[in-house]
């Protein structure tokens, strides 16, 4: 084999630079600093280390690591190439930089960052870490950054950013700019208070199509007017397995126009507490779009933005869109292929087109989509529809043809499917019809859905059984033949609804009819502020805590020991009228994601034990007045 003379001297050159680097790690030397330290080098013990991060890099070389104890380091670091630089915990290590403008740590090549809390003044302006044509092949992790405008600035070079945490960030979380970065775990939380007309979890952008980076399971919470994730022109992105939480109104996910670029967006989940758009393209360039999965409240209050907006040139396929005012616009339909998609529950579910018949539009059946009865569980029940209903030439992981929704296709998950009961019955009326009473409800929509079942008793049931029976009914309304009354009586009534499986639901909310004659007055239902027995009880691992509301209120729903001291807050705002569920779970992981929920200081679920507990509601009004509290009492056994 021959090689030109250029070829030659790049080879040579390449390897008398491995050589080299080679034979500095080898003579590579560990350092230390502690706020206890001194300002005399060499620092390479902890009795010697030295009092400042930077007066140790100062002295070091190529392959060195540090090691600095907890304490605030109110100092600028800039790194050298080849230096691991590792702290001793993101949350007790910190390096305070009060200067505005510059970067708090600057990361050479080839660097690991680990282990720092970095803190920056609560103001705009202010700069995390910045690895700017430097910080090639290097490695930023597990790191916590704390009121930045921009929390990682990465330019012209490719680190690894890994479960890093970002807290009250100002503008943009991390920006990628001419980079093939990845960048994978990280938890970016953006300020509620930002008054930057632009704020972005991570923002993607590049001069050319050259830059391929990797946007992979981040977690996201986008609040006041911010976005998830922004792709400005260039780059050819993966953005897979993200999970954007919008709260203030801003995009899930924006595609920028470019003619020429490509991008892959699969596997995404966008909830909505507020939000405009989850997945937004406003030009044609060709875009993948397979498997995410939009849900929540998308408000569209100039009545054209949609949850997923697409046009000419994009492959749209096993993707789901649930229960917003507004579900899929095609703006464009030139090259649009969009099969195998669910689109189910919408104010309007498609604008601009008409899908073919490969399009569903059915009940998911995931495992739980309502934040009220606990975390967010977006993996398909059992007899889901969406199970192997993809399009046929995509696989899941396990060979399988692929499902529609989160976790289906080759960026999905294998996961055992649960066969779970169906959801109780919702919004029960009733009503005298021809000497009978009619009981009317919400009609479920579970593919595996199979018949009612309606109890009745003259005291209000705490436990259904088979003596309370009055019949069963596949359709939403029973008709019952009340026996002759000479007497004021009470009847309660609840429904509960079964799967072909014979899986039975928790009990719709109770309601109660008073009959003083038939057909003197019509039955009445409860519609009066009511804190409800928790079901089931007692109960492990979780129960469900109901209660309705007369009119609209500050709602505090609070659970406490027979100490008296407070365990947990699972309610704390304002609500409207109606009927809620609340799911207790006490041995569940704490992550506080979707819920704000409030845990006092050394409380955790791990702490509770068997026994009794107390929980208890306070309702304020709009006048600022208690219009009504209440407590139960609930048991846990594990």
């Amino acid at each position: 084999m021959k090689y030109s003379n250029k070829k030659y001297y790049q080879i040579l050159l390449l390897i008398i630079f491995l050589f080299t680097t080679y034979s500095l790690h080898l003579n590579a030397t560990i350092r230390y600093v502690s706020k206890s330290g001194t300002s005399t080098p060499p620092y390479l013990t902890w009795q010697t280390a030295a009092d400042s991060i930077q007066k140790c890099i100062n002295i070091s070389v190529v392959g060195d690591t540090i090691y600095v104890a907890n304490g605030v380091y109110q100092e600028q670091v800039v790194m050298i190439p080849g230096l691991s630089l590792i702290g001793a915990g993101m949350d007790s290590c910190v390096i305070y930089l009060s200067a505005t403008g510059i970067p708090a740590v600057q990361v050479a090549d080839t660097c690991i960052l680990t282990g720092f809390k970095i803190l920056l003044p609560n103001t705009l302006n202010t700069w995390g870490i910045q690895a700017d044509q430097k910080g090639y092949e290097s490695t930023i992790k597990l790191n916590r950054i704390v009121n930045a405008s921009l929390g990682i600035y990465v330019r012209y070079s490719n680190p690894t950013l890994y479960n890093n945490t970002f807290q009250n960030i100002k503008t943009r979380g991390i920006w990628l700019f001419n980079s093939n970065s990845i960048t994978r775990r990280n938890f970016i939380n953006t300020d509620p208070n930002s008054q930057s007309g632009s704020v972005t979890g991570i923002f993607i952008e590049a001069f050319d199509f050259n830059c391929t980076p990797i946007i992979d399971s981040n977690y996201i919470i986008a609040n006041y007017r911010a976005d998830g994730i922004y792709k400005a022109p260039g780059t050819r992105s993966t953005i897979t397995n993200n999970e954007i939480i919008m709260k203030g109104g801003g995009e899930g996910i924006f595609l920028h126009y470019y003619v020429s670029d490509s991008n892959w967006v699969h596997n995404n989940l966008i909830y909505a507490e507020q939000g405009i758009d989850a997945i937004y393209s406003n030009g044609n360039n060709y875009l993948y779009i397979n498997n995410n999965y939009a849900t929540g409240n998308f408000d569209n209050q100039q009545n054209s933005e949609y949850v997923i907006s697409v046009g000419q040139n994009h492959t749209v396929k096993n993707n789901v869109v649930t229960n917003a005012e507004r579900g899929v616009e095609a703006w464009a339909t030139q090259n649009l292929i969009f099969k195998y998609n669910n689109v189910w529950n919408n104010g309007i579910n498609y604008y601009g087109f008409i899908p073919d018949t490969t399009n569903l539009s059915v009940d998911p059946m995931i495992v739980n989509d309502d934040t009220t009865r606990g975390e967010l569980d977006f993996h398909l029940q059992k007899y889901s529809p969406l199970i192997d209903a993809g399009d046929p030439t995509i696989l899941d992981r396990d060979g399988s043809r692929s499902d529609i929704g989160l976790y289906g296709g080759p960026y999905g998950w294998t996961y055992t499917y649960q066969d779970l009961a169906p959801r109780p019955p919702h919004n029960v009326t009733a009503a005298i019809e021809d000497g009978f009473v009619k009981l009317s409800w919400n009609k479920n929509t579970e593919a595996d859905f199979s018949h009612y079942r309606v109890y009745r008793d003259t005291v209000s049931i705490l436990i259904y059984d088979s003596t309370k029976i009055r019949g069963e009914t596949i359709d939403t309304f029973y008709y019952d033949n009340l026996p002759p009354v000479n007497r004021e009586t009470r009847y309660y009534y609840v429904i509960t609804a079964f799967d072909n499986q014979g899986n039975q639901s928790y009990p719709s909310e109770e309601i109660n009819v008073l009959v003083t004659g038939l057909g003197e007055q019509p039955p009445i239902g409860y519609n009066g502020y009511r804190l409800l027995s928790n079901y089931p009880n007692p109960f492990n691992p979780s129960t469900i805590i109901p209660y309705r509301l007369k009119e609209r209120g500050h709602v505090r729903l609070s659970i406490y020991d027979l100490k008296g001291e407070l365990v947990r807050v699972l309610v704390n705002e304002w609500q409207e009228r109606g009927y809620y569920e609340v799911m207790f779970q006490p041995n569940a992981e704490d992550k506080s994601k979707i819920t704000k929920l409030e845990v006092p200081m050394g409380k955790t679920y791990s702490h509770l034990s068997s026994g009794m507990y107390i929980y208890s509601i306070q309702v304020i009004d709009e006048s600022n007045i208690p219009v009504f509290t209440d407590s139960e009492k609930m048991i846990l056994l594990k």
